[in-house]
């Protein structure tokens, strides 16, 4: 009985809703309004978040990052302060290799940018990566075409690189990079690999699409390695069942020690890990769901009050039928549904109509810029039982006036 009651409901709402075209398309507007704002913020975000735990995964959660400059803000400390810090060097790295008992492995690289020339094509401030050869082991990637350096090119300093996919692409155009010669801070070197692409979105800590890697041995031939403001980072890996923060204390003692660092005295660099930014993140995307509750929260309101006001011209409009409905024996459980059917109906064409634009507006945005956006199932189930509520919320009212209308009234409602 319930079920026949609802699917006569659905008929008399869907009739209603084919015939009053301009009524029906009035009340989808606002309630598409604020679908399509809340599960865009959704969407984004989701996108945003997938960015940033991929970039993450590529830093290691097992993985620490020292270098000069912190990650996240400490009130402890000044910029100018840090400023006068010295840069991590390889005295650094080769003390933590020696001292260490918590390190599995560690690398040494450099981060400067550089211009990068193959004949008249050039690449201006390329990220280049001058880094030991375990670089492979701590930092995730993939090589698309050719090969990572091998141990006697890292130790002797070949002149060889591995180049990102954008520095590829401005280069070469489509032409195969491999074996061919480029040429950095005046050096030819020859290209024996090409990262695969990483995307846009993420925080990854060098940028493999628009970076070129080298030896550190090649790279110490022409980047001032003495400069205060050498941008050089040693990444630790942790062994086995060994906690990041008990990795950190032990560098972090390894590292006083080896530059001399009194008791009292803070340390002059940084211990950074990827915990610091996802917190940091979390913290941002919570903001940004708010926001986006708020501004599609009004828009739905708007839309809600649009449908309880349509709803009520439908039920005047109908108010003599539903008067013969009643006295041929219709319930006002019947009619009651009949009209809830019509609202919720309406609220959720409205929900999926906001829905299928922001399908549309991803493919546009990821045709445009690559950003591998895309909206989630979750995410459509969610603006549907959004809809649904709203149309429940707003259209009960009536529907309730209608369900106690006096079936005689009604019917002499159309001669008064």
């Amino acid at each position: 009985m319930f079920f026949r009651l609802l699917k006569e409901s659905f008929i008399f709402a869907i009739k209603s809703v084919v015939v009053n075209k301009l009524r029906t398309f009035l009340s989808l507007f606002g309630i598409t309004i604020g679908i399509f704002s809340i599960i865009s913020v959704f969407t984004v975000i989701d996108w945003m978040g997938k960015a940033v735990r991929d970039s993450i995964a590529t830093l290691g959660e097992n993985v620490i990052y020292v270098q000069k400059w912190p990650w996240s803000f400490d009130p402890n400390l000044a910029w100018w302060d840090i400023i006068k810090w010295p840069a991590i060097s390889t005295k650094d790295y080769e003390a933590v290799l020696d001292k260490s008992t918590k390190a599995e492995a560690a690398c040494f690289y450099v981060y400067t940018p550089q211009n990068i020339k193959y004949r008249k094509n050039q690449a201006n401030d390329a990220a280049l990566i001058a880094v030991t050869h375990e670089f492979e082991n701590l930092r995730s990637f993939e090589i698309e075409k050719g090969r990572y350096f091998s141990p006697e090119e890292s130790a002797s300093g070949k002149n060889v690189a591995i180049i990102g996919c954008e520095v590829a692409n401005r280069l070469f155009d489509k032409a195969d990079p491999i074996g061919k010669q480029i040429t950095i801070g005046g050096n030819k070197t020859n290209v024996i690999g090409v990262f695969k692409k990483e995307g846009k979105g993420g925080i990854s800590d060098s940028g493999m699409d628009e970076g070129t890697a080298i030896p550190y041995n090649f790279g110490r031939n022409f980047i001032n390695m003495r400069s205060r403001f050498l941008n050089s980072i040693i990444m630790i890996k942790a062994k086995k069942n060994v906690p990041v923060q008990e990795l950190t204390d032990d560098v972090t003692m390894v590292l006083r020690a080896a530059r001399r660092i009194r008791p009292d005295e803070i340390s002059n660099f940084s211990v950074n890990k990827a915990s610091m930014i996802s917190q940091g993140f979390e913290n941002v995307f919570s903001i940004i769901n708010i926001v986006g509750w708020l501004i599609g929260g009004f828009a739905i309101l708007v839309g809600g009050f649009g449908i309880a006001n349509i709803m009520f011209v439908s039920v005047r409009e109908r108010t003599n039928i539903i008067g013969i409905q009643k006295a041929l024996g219709a319930k006002r459980t019947f009619i009651l549904f009949q009209f809830l059917a019509e609202s919720v109906l309406l609220s959720i064409i409205g929900g999926l109509l906001g829905v299928f634009l922001i399908f549309i507006a991803t493919l546009f945005v990821n045709y445009l810029w690559e950003l591998n956006m895309y909206l989630t199932f979750g995410n459509t189930i969610v603006a549907v039982v959004i809809s649904g509520v709203i149309g429940i919320v707003a259209g009960y009212a009536p529907a309730y006036a209608a369900a106690k209308m006096n079936p005689v009234d009604a019917i002499g409602y159309s001669f008064t």
